[in-house]
């Protein structure tokens, strides 16, 4: 992806995330010079990856096949005491985050707002294949019994629990507008924790026709 595109991007998230009354911490709309000389007492945002994160899956199509989001938190089980994370994303009608799972991490995903949120959902087998088996999960802590392949929609309040090793993917529905989703979990890892069903990029590569706007959290190994 072209920096001027996640430039571009970026700005419409905030211009969305404005609309929706979301506040982003102070450090979100730093620019790259500000950064200089702050990495000891900005520690856990650059350790822990923590700020803006985009992809495109490596698909080179990121309004079909793409995901921009904010890392507000997130523990190290290696460098400090917090064990869990939060998130905020931004998704697109039928801009797919494709079928994956995690092998450490349980998450609640949340329909913070805008249109409606469709998640299909299958569990994997041992051989981390999709199971043909029904399961359950709970919507808002009620239990609900799913057929494999199955869907769920949540509409704006309405939040997911998704286990470990429950294959999902979501994408915005058709017609509703964007979404602005939440996530809640435990510590996130994205180098080693997302087993995607078909083989993705989870980082992409960058084009630098222009300087960054704001920093990536892929970014600042570079900057910082």
């Amino acid at each position: 992806m072209k920096r001027s595109e996640i430039n571009q991007l970026i700005i419409s998230s905030i211009e969305f995330l404005n609309e929706m009354n979301f506040k982003l911490p102070p450090w979100a709309f730093w620019k790259p010079k500000d950064w200089k000389g702050k990495y000891e007492t900005c520690k856990e945002i650059v350790e822990n990856m923590h700020g803006w994160d985009l992809t495109d899956f490596g698909m080179n199509d990121f309004h079909n096949k793409g995901l921009i989001l904010f890392t507000l938190r997130n523990g190290n089980p290696l460098r400090d005491k917090k064990t869990y994370a939060e998130k905020i994303m931004i998704v697109e009608e039928m801009q797919e985050t494709p079928m994956h799972f995690h092998w450490s991490k349980m998450e609640d995903i949340i329909n913070r707002g805008g249109g409606n949120l469709v998640i299909d959902l299958c569990e994997s087998d041992e051989n981390e294949d999709y199971s043909q088996e029904d399961f359950e999960v709970k919507i808002d802590g009620i239990c609900r019994t799913i057929s494999a392949g199955g869907r769920v929609i949540l509409q704006p309040g309405e939040s997911i629990c998704l286990v470990q090793g429950l294959y999902h993917r979501f994408y915005g529905e058709e017609g509703k507008g964007k979404v602005l989703v939440g996530e809640v979990s435990a510590v996130n890892d994205d180098s080693s924790d997302n087993r995607f069903f078909d083989k993705v990029g989870r980082f992409p590569d960058i084009i630098e026709d222009e300087e960054p706007l704001h920093l990536l959290a892929s970014d600042y190994k570079n900057y910082i």
